[in-house]
């Protein structure tokens, strides 16, 4: 297939990634034009190694200007979704883009951005500190392995978040949650006395949708149960890394306020 041909079903995603980049659909378009102008011009810049769409944004990427933070919005007051990423420097934001709005591998967002894997994690680390500053949130833990349960508050508060409260089993996490509404759970998915972390937050949420991001040793056993949760919930390994919880929780409160804001416009497309 030609290149043409490669980028021209990719061009709606392209699209929505600049815009997230830019802050407004309208300078994210003259971006997206911009770039392909120069792929006409410039056809063997195109990585013909990579997937065609890692390859497209590989592209956009080096010829986008990084606008500076100022200039990120135009025109009408900016939401508060695009002040989150506002906050974000340029290639943080890049890195947080493609890994979560995107769904880029590690691998493939490096690629992209032309750097290697551990960079690519120091970006994210930074952007989970920088966006825990905006989206700083009070947070249920349900864990019933103490030592875990210290480790987990632990990293969530030096990010900034409010643990209001580690409950070991589905009662008392339920009772806490309905009593101190917290607005992100991290749950283990199995309790105590062989109970379901599932099945309590389910009860949970029956009340009020909040982001989850659910913690277990095997997770591949659990990735089918998890399949029809209501976005945003992001499964955290055992033994989990102290980066990898900062970004499954920045990630979550990310993507739970897009959702919100995205159901406030009415779902329009050309906001998204």
């Amino acid at each position: 297939m030609t290149i043409s041909e490669d980028i021209a079903p990719l061009l709606p995603y392209l699209r929505r990634f600049s815009r997230a980049l830019n802050g407004s659909q309208t300078k994210g378009d003259a971006y997206v034009a911009a770039a392909l102008e120069t792929l006409l011009r410039d056809r063997n810049s195109f990585a013909r190694s990579l997937p065609p769409r890692a390859a497209l944004y590989q592209f956009y990427l080096r010829v986008w200007p990084q606008p500076v933070r100022k200039d990120f919005v135009d025109g009408a007051e900016p939401s508060a979704f695009d002040r989150h990423l506002a906050a974000l420097s340029p290639q943080v934001r890049q890195a947080f883009l493609l890994t979560t709005v995107e769904g880029f591998s590690e691998d493939d967002s490096a690629a992209i951005m032309g750097i290697d894997p551990v960079g690519l994690l120091g970006l994210l680390d930074a952007g989970a500190r920088e966006l825990a500053r905006e989206l700083a949130a009070s947070i249920l833990i349900i864990e019933d392995e103490p030592i875990v349960a210290m480790d987990l508050e632990s990293i969530v508060e030096d990010l900034g978040h409010r643990v209001i409260g580690v409950a070991s089993g589905r009662g008392q996490a339920v009772a806490l949650a309905a009593e101190r509404k917290p607005q992100l759970i991290m749950a283990d998915i199995r309790l105590e006395d062989g109970g379901s972390g599932i099945e309590t937050v389910n009860e949970i949420l029956a009340g009020a949708s909040r982001p989850v991001v659910f913690i277990t040793a095997h997770p591949t056993a659990y990735l089918s149960a998890l399949a029809n949760r209501p976005e945003p919930a992001f499964l955290l390994p055992k033994p989990f890394k102290p980066d990898s919880v900062r970004a499954a929780v920045s990630q979550a409160l990310f993507f739970d306020r897009r959702a919100r804001r995205s159901k406030h416009a009415g779902c329009n497309p050309e906001r998204r």
